[in-house]
């Protein structure tokens, strides 16, 4: 049953939440005090290693969690934010590290200074409760790729060192990498920008479509604009979602009865909002030529 609690994410998880009932979570943390979230003017405070543990607690055996973040800059140095988090969370709350993604936000303006890169990416880390994923959707994530059709002749390198022939012919998709691109600029969604830190939605429409079983339940204990809870309603999973702020608790129901509606395409296609409706149309050919056969 889709739920959305109003409060504190770690005293929720605590009161609502129980033990091993989530297949999956994805959120994004309001990190190194770099947004203005609302309230008195500031981030909330939290504990982000106790969040840590009670992420692991709910989490069901073979559960992921997703958590995008970055990192801020003081004095021409990163906080290493980041790392740190994957450490403690690793060290401290019991997970396993499954995968560190860069999340490229294609066209995004980013920042200029003269000493610095313009920073167009985040990271997704992935972690993992128990030896392996439950649930694991590959296929759902391929990508068009870019030779399909041709055979490709050579040679590969063992491991002990000598050389063996190969002849492999290219398919139309391939396995997705660890770098993710979403467009910055085409999700024009209003009400997605009346918070000053929403991702994508095809950010958590694919990962939820990775790690999330068709009857599972998804967890954002930091529910922001609510694009997690509107990707899990795109899929048809259940979700749970926690806010402290009521404003964004009643942005989050304007956007589900706006935009939480199932939708054939990204739903059973799982495709980025990068790709063109030229890649659109040619996944979903693809993907009805091989039921076909």
């Amino acid at each position: 049953m889709p739920t959305i609690h109003n409060g504190d994410c770690v005293q929720m998880l605590k009161d609502h939440v129980d033990d091993e009932s989530i297949d999956s979570i994805f959120f994004s943390p309001p990190y190194d005090a770099m947004r203005n979230y609302g309230n008195d003017g500031s981030p909330p405070p939290f504990d982000l290693t106790e969040l840590g543990r009670e992420c692991f607690r709910v989490l069901k055996d073979g559960g992921v969690a997703g958590m995008v973040i970055n990192d801020g800059t003081k004095d021409y140095a990163k906080s290493l934010t980041t790392f740190r988090t994957a450490i403690d969370w690793c060290d401290n709350a019991g997970f396993r590290l499954f995968e560190t993604v860069v999340y490229h936000r294609k066209g995004a303006p980013g920042g200029w200074w003269r000493y610095r890169f313009r920073v167009d990416h985040e990271y997704m880390l992935i972690f993992l409760k128990g030896r392996k994923p439950a649930y694991f959707d590959k296929e759902a994530l391929k990508v068009p790729s870019k030779h399909s059709g041709i055979t490709r002749k050579g040679t590969k390198r063992m491991t002990d060192g000598t050389t063996t022939p190969y002849e492999m012919s290219i398919k139309d998709t391939k396995c997705r990498g660890t770098v993710w691109t979403y467009s910055a600029i085409r999700d024009n969604n209003g009400l997605r920008k009346e918070h000053p830190a929403s991702m994508p939605i095809g950010l958590a429409v694919d990962f939820i479509h990775a790690f999330t079983p068709p009857d599972g339940i998804v967890l954002d204990p930091m529910s922001g604009s609510g694009t997690t809870l509107v990707a899990a309603t795109t899929l048809a999973r259940d979700y749970i979602g926690i806010e402290l702020n009521p404003e964004y608790i009643d942005l989050i129901n304007r956007r589900l009865a706006a935009e939480g509606v199932n939708n054939a395409i990204v739903g059973d296609h799982c495709v980025p909002n990068v790709y063109t409706r030229d890649d659109i149309k040619y996944l979903v050919a693809s993907d009805s030529d091989q039921e076909s056969d």
